[in-house]
């Protein structure tokens, strides 16, 4: 299967990228760190810096948060240090789910 030329994403999802770009612009511009000496601390270049900043989706994730960490902008609105209970907390709840869910087979007879 050949990956689409294009994808369509959500408002809510364009939103929410276009706003952590922003939220990671103005921690640069406020921090007083040019978009080369950020890109430098990331390990990243000048231009995937400039598209994280813009909210462009087709950036990594793990990208996304490095800079934003960085730069002490909040994520998933926790701190660091609730953010590892909550990580924990997460860990609990999936070990007690199934591992796969699988289409259903076929319809349940259930008249009697």
């Amino acid at each position: 299967m050949s990956k689409p030329a294009t994808r369509a994403y959500s408002r809510h999802t364009t939103a929410a990228l276009v706003l952590l770009g922003n939220l990671i612009r103005e921690a640069r511009t406020t921090s007083r760190l040019t978009a080369g000496e950020l890109a430098e601390r990331a390990g990243i270049s000048r231009d995937l810096l400039r598209r994280v900043e813009r909210g462009d989706p087709g950036c990594s994730i793990g990208v996304v948060f490095e800079v934003a960490t960085l730069l002490g902008v909040p994520l998933m609105e926790a701190d660091p240090g609730h953010l590892a209970l909550r990580l924990q907390h997460s860990m609990e709840k999936r070990a007690l789910l199934p591992r796969a869910v699988h289409a259903a087979r076929g319809k349940v007879k259930d008249d009697f």
